[in-house]
């Protein structure tokens, strides 16, 4: 018979399509198998609308096998079968859907979908084939039909002999090369795998012959054979189309271990049907444990997507907000616009609405959490609460309203993690911010010498041990209409005796000259040297002016593009403490001791607040001449 050329430049449109609108070879199993599933579609539509077509779903299945010798790769259906004038024109111009015209012919309504909708997924075939060749019977034809071609100088269409309704096609594998191994379609771990990878909620059984151990008929001693066994190799019944009064915890925990979501068990899981003006199911997880990668480049965040049960994309990004990216699961909806090879989403209302959505049961997962179950709460928050805090500080605050009520901090006063509502609900009347100390670990902060006036006065601090905590706290700003305050802030803000403020201005007043002298040795390294109102026990610490502290100063300067940025520092002086007394004597009569003095205590309060000596080797020697 003689060869026709593809129709509306499909040859360049095939050529095009092969190598570059698909991103893996494989895919085109999944585009064969969505077709022959769409097949059997049309012949289940027929039956709702046709009393006289009987559909026994027993007769209905495709069948995957391989000829190893031969190189061949076959997909089967028991579809609806194409007639001579379907293959030619679904076959013979690319981009022409016969799914799409069945739709629009017989008005198939929503709630009977036809997965393939775009004509290209058959040539996505040509990617690992030399050549493919197409048997196929339309139902109630009494003729069969072959369609060949190897992709490039278009197809010929010939009368074949086919016993029973529907489409068979053959792939011959192309050779293999240095960079593809195209044998690899022909194993069946392969195969299996990428059916249950792809198509694995396909709604009818794909079968393949799969390799089994079974007992010799006549053998001894438990000796085994191997046999090749038809097997139904995908699930067809996905989980979230179940409904949830018939599935069990154990039911959900084994879908996230069989998707590999993660090594550990799942802290919650959330189950989602919608119907409205996207119709959309998802099954989400909170994790117990970060994965290993979590904060590397190599981390992707994302849910699997899934268009009426085909996988569509391992990791759609778009779903999930950063500060949610722990969570695990997968979507899948019939509504959603995709792009011609349905590995790419169009960025629309729908994907919004669904993005939108998951973010707000999320939010919703998580408090009910914290809420029911603190002791889960808190185990997930020890893996995630730093992620839910870079959600606070990036994107200029604008998803705090979303967060603020997410956020745990170790409390001064219970010794465990507290939500900023608890602080704020048993803060005393006259308490105007909420205060916070910063540092290393929970027992560095304990013994600051900034926490000694607000423990004084009773109130409870929040410890802040992770380089992002300030940061999101700063973005914050206030909580409830109340402020956020360092204890290593210039200004308190609390309300002390007239008496005492009395007296401290003029013991201040009465030692400015000291203040400045000191001040005027330790030169640009502080700001200013004052009289404390902080200090109770100890003799001297450092506090901060303007909007960098001492602890956003270390985390800005152990950043690569280290910017030079440096706190405002202030050296504040007990003057209640012996130390106070030496520095007087030293700066009546020895200037020189003085000088040692002061440098001793400037090096004392860096080291209290965990920052680097600028000469350790003098700081040595100051202390030796005190010796």
């Amino acid at each position: 018979m003689a060869k026709k050329e593809f129709k509306a430049e499909s040859k360049r449109l095939l050529e095009m399509m092969v190598n570059s609108i698909y991103s893996q070879k494989e895919i085109f199993l999944r585009e064969l198998i969505s077709n022959a599933s769409d097949a059997i579609d049309k012949m289940y539509y027929k039956a709702l609308t046709d009393d006289s077509v009987n559909f026994d779903q027993d007769n209905f299945f495709i069948k995957v096998s391989t000829d190893k010798e031969q190189r061949t790769l076959t997909i089967e259906d028991t579809g609806i079968g194409m007639t001579q004038d379907e293959l030619e024109k679904n076959l013979g111009t690319i981009a022409e859907s016969g799914s799409l015209a069945f739709k629009k012919e017989n008005d198939v309504k929503d709630g009977h979908d036809i997965i393939g909708q775009f004509g290209v997924g058959f040539y996505s075939a040509f990617m690992v084939a030399d050549s493919v060749t197409v048997f196929s019977k339309a139902f109630g034809s009494d003729e069969a039909y072959k369609w060949e071609s190897n992709g490039t100088d278009g197809y010929t269409i010939e009368p074949a002999e086919k016993d029973s309704t529907g489409t068979k096609i053959i792939i011959q594998l192309k050779e293999n090369s240095e960079d593809e191994n195209y044998d690899d379609f022909l194993q069946e771990y392969e195969l299996k795998s990428i059916v249950k990878k792809y198509s694995d909620f396909i709604r009818y059984p794909i079968k393949m012959d799969v390799t089994v151990h079974k007992p010799k008929e006549d053998g001894e001693d438990n000796e085994t054979e191997e046999v090749l066994e038809e097997q139904t190799v995908n699930s067809m019944v996905p989980i979230w189309r179940k409904n949830k009064s018939e599935l069990t915890d154990e039911d959900y925990e084994n879908f996230y271990n069989e998707k590999r979501y993660g090594f550990d068990k799942p802290l919650k899981h959330v189950h989602i049907n919608v119907d409205g003006t996207i119709r959309y199911n998802a099954i989400l997880f909170i994790p117990e444990t970060m994965p290993f990668d979590y904060y590397s480049k190599e981390f992707e965040k994302g849910l699997e997507l899934y268009s009426s049960g085909v996988l569509i994309m391992d990791k759609c990004a778009d779903l999930l907000p950063d500060y949610f990216s722990f969570v695990k699961g997968m979507v899948d909806s019939e509504d959603l616009s995709l792009n011609i090879s349905r590995e790419i989403l169009q960025h629309d209302r729908q994907l919004k609405m669904i993005a939108k959505n998951i973010k707000s049961k999320i939010k919703s997962q998580l408090q009910s959490l914290l809420k029911e179950d603190r002791e889960k709460y808190v185990k997930f928050y020890e893996s995630f609460g730093r992620q839910l805090k870079y959600g606070v500080y990036t994107d200029f605050g604008s998803n705090k309203d979303d967060l603020q009520d997410l956020l745990m901090f170790y409390s001064s006063k219970e010794k465990k993690l507290v939500t900023l509502d608890e602080y704020v609900s048993r803060m005393p009347e006259d308490q105007k911010y909420v205060y916070y100390a910063t540092g290393e670990s929970y027992d560095r902060i304990e013994k600051l010498p900034q926490t000694e006036m607000v423990s004084d006065k009773g109130y409870e601090i929040l410890y802040f041990t992770e380089d992002v905590d300030e940061f999101a706290i700063k973005m914050l700003r206030e909580y409830k209409e109340k402020e956020f305050k360092n204890v290593s802030s210039g200004d308190l803000g609390l309300d002390t005796d007239d008496d005492k403020n009395e007296e401290d201005e003029k013991a201040a007043d009465e030692n400015k000259e000291l203040f400045e002298e000191m001040k005027s040795i330790l030169g640009d390294k502080i700001k200013d040297v004052r009289m404390s109102k902080r200090l109770k026990s100890h003799p001297v610490c450092l506090t901060t002016e303007g909007e960098v502290t001492i602890e956003m100063e270390k985390i800005l300067q152990s950043m690569p593009e280290n910017q030079g940025v440096k706190a405002d520092k202030v050296l504040e002086i007990n003057q209640n403490h012996d130390v106070f007394q030496s520095l007087k004597q030293a700066y009546d009569g020895d200037k020189d001791k003085l000088h040692l003095y002061t440098n001793l205590l400037y090096n004392q309060a860096l080291l209290i607040e965990g920052l680097p000596l600028e000469d350790p080797v003098e700081f040595t020697n100051n202390v030796c001449k005190i010796m």
